[in-house]
């Protein structure tokens, strides 16, 4: 294998990598714990709104010319809202949060360091922006849950080390379709966050 390369775009330069990403999303978020049925049409328009926001970052992985992975940022005043108002109630102020959207990297690359090199490019860009936290969330799924490879590791200890805490009593609820169901059904986030 070549070297990876990690790219840092933001705004609208994110627009020539927009297929390739949308196709990476697909494909990622189809595996335990998502198990999303995503479309081409809805992943590129998802992506647009990281292209309308001169903030916003994307942490690609290069090999090549070929993306196999990616991370992405925006400041939370410019998140989904149903992301936004997971924080009312809470100690923390939408202006103060930058917002962690998906980290998405192939399989066969897991494991080289590339995750970690993703959290310190959007913290980077997090700070240029200044905000005083990192947040991001991640879907709630029990451990017994039938769907769950045997394989499966959680990602609670990577996030720990990286000195991100979970607010399980901030949460978002966001709907998507599931792979074999015919309809949407809501999933519950819960948010990590981390002082800057």
């Amino acid at each position: 294998m070549s070297e990876i390369i990690i790219h840092p775009v933001t705004g609208s330069a994110i627009l020539p990598y927009r297929h390739a990403l949308a196709e990476l999303r697909i494909a990622v978020f189809r595996e335990w714990p998502y198990l999303y049925e995503g479309s081409l049409d809805y992943e590129q328009n998802y992506l647009k709104h990281y292209a309308d926001c001169p903030e916003s970052v994307v942490a690609l992985a290069m090999e090549g010319e070929r993306v196999i992975g990616a991370s992405t940022g925006l400041p939370m005043s410019a998140a989904d809202h149903d992301f936004q108002k997971a924080f009312a109630g809470s100690d923390f102020a939408i202006d103060d949060i930058y917002y962690f959207g998906e980290s998405v990297l192939r399989s066969e690359y897991r494991g080289r360091g590339i995750g970690r090199s993703f959290f310190e490019a959007r913290e980077t860009q997090a700070r240029n922006c200044g905000a005083r936290y990192a947040a991001f969330c991640a879907v709630d799924r029990s451990a017994d849950d039938p769907r769950r490879p045997a394989e499966y590791r959680p990602l609670d200890g990577f996030w720990n080390k990286l000195h991100y805490r979970k607010y399980p009593e901030i949460q978002a609820q966001f709907e998507w379709k599931e792979i074999g169901k015919d309809t949407p059904s809501q999933q519950t986030l819960s948010f990590w966050l981390k002082p800057l």
